[in-house]
């Protein structure tokens, strides 16, 4: 009988013990890490969901006032907020924070919650933010350029062309903004007819040389033969999308033929045969397919300061407000136009 057991005196024995000693540590650091876990999780989801919904004013103001998060933390939670879309929540802590705030901050925390009032499309407010700021500190270019982005959209051009004065003060290269915002007065002038509006786009533009797509856009939609009279062949890439989509009533043949690259684009688009091949591979494409597919061009815009991409032509980029950098990327599409068309046919 006593041969099942060991003698505690057995190093065997020890040895069990051993074992069972550090059996019991992991058991216990495993289980004891787990519900650290678990207790952990539980306070970040708790502490995350003060957050989920904004809290009320007087709440949010009890928040800001008690100290527990610093200035610095509630700021880098509203730019989150900001950065989310959520302009909401961003523009109560940045309310809450101008009660609070000593003065050296205030100013700065005006402007971000003047840019997210614009973000958000709150145009009066964010102006009434900048011109506050401005009082205080009439030289701040940051708030001039805010507030002349905030009358452009309001369609405000004539008090937009006036902070250009105080801009040009702070040595600002303001000639091409000038150019931009007297070209969309013109163009929204009611009491210019189109003819006076297309003379002096004109005037404009051999004036200063820039907003080339801006102003042929509008001369190629309202008057296509003014527009190929003052065409330069050397802006025909970036015309390239607005040149692709003028009715074939409306082409110059005489321009066409003697310049290589509208050749290769009209003879793509099937109005003329010009041209074998282009250097360029969707226009290329199009002209060895001889119209045998239902195939187009389809394009996007890039801005060449940002990089960023649009589906849509843009006179002044949305997200870096630089002027006169929009470049066009076309690609292969289906052209359902034509299949539309074809479709139509056959029922006759």
């Amino acid at each position: 009988m006593n041969s099942f057991f060991i003698e505690y005196r057995d190093p065997l024995f020890s040895i069990i013990i051993f074992f069972v000693i550090i059996f019991m540590i992991a058991f216990f650091s495993y289980w004891w890490n787990k519900y650290r876990y678990s207790e952990d999780t539980k306070c970040l989801t708790n502490f995350l969901e003060q957050f989920s919904t904004l809290p009320s004013e007087s709440e949010l103001h009890i928040l800001i006032s008690g100290g527990e998060l610093s200035e610095k933390s509630w700021l880098l939670l509203a730019t989150s907020y900001y950065k989310n879309g959520d302009y909401e929540k961003s523009v109560e802590i940045y309310n809450e924070l101008l009660k609070v705030c000593s003065y050296e901050n205030k100013l700065e925390i005006m402007y971000l919650l003047g840019t997210t009032y614009f973000k958000a499309g709150f145009l009066e407010r964010s102006k009434q933010i900048f011109l506050e700021i401005l009082k205080t500190r009439p030289r701040t270019p940051e708030a001039l350029e805010y507030l002349l982005l905030v009358y452009e959209y309001m369609r405000d051009y004539n008090s937009a062309l006036e902070v250009l004065e105080p801009l040009d003060e702070l040595n600002k290269d303001v000639t091409l903004d000038r150019a931009y915002l007297e070209a969309l007065a013109l163009l929204h002038e009611p009491n210019y007819s189109t003819a006076e509006k297309s003379e002096l786009l004109l005037a404009s533009y051999k004036k200063h040389h820039q907003l080339t797509y801006m102003i042929f856009e509008y001369l190629f939609r309202v008057n296509p033969a003014l527009a190929w009279e003052h065409f330069d062949s050397s802006k025909s890439e970036l015309l390239g999308d607005i040149l692709w989509r003028i009715d074939a009533k409306d082409l110059n043949l005489d321009i066409i033929s003697k310049n290589g690259y509208l050749r290769e684009l009209f003879t793509a688009r099937g109005d003329v045969n010009l041209a074998k091949s282009s250097s360029l591979f969707e226009l290329d494409l199009l002209i060895k397919l001889q119209n045998r597919a239902s195939a187009t061009l389809s394009f996007e815009y890039i801005c060449d300061n940002c990089k960023k991409t649009y589906p849509f032509v843009f006179n002044r980029c949305a997200s870096c407000h630089s002027i006169d950098t929009s470049r066009v990327e076309w690609s292969l599409s289906k052209d359902y136009y034509k299949d539309i068309g074809e479709e139509n046919n056959s029922f006759q």
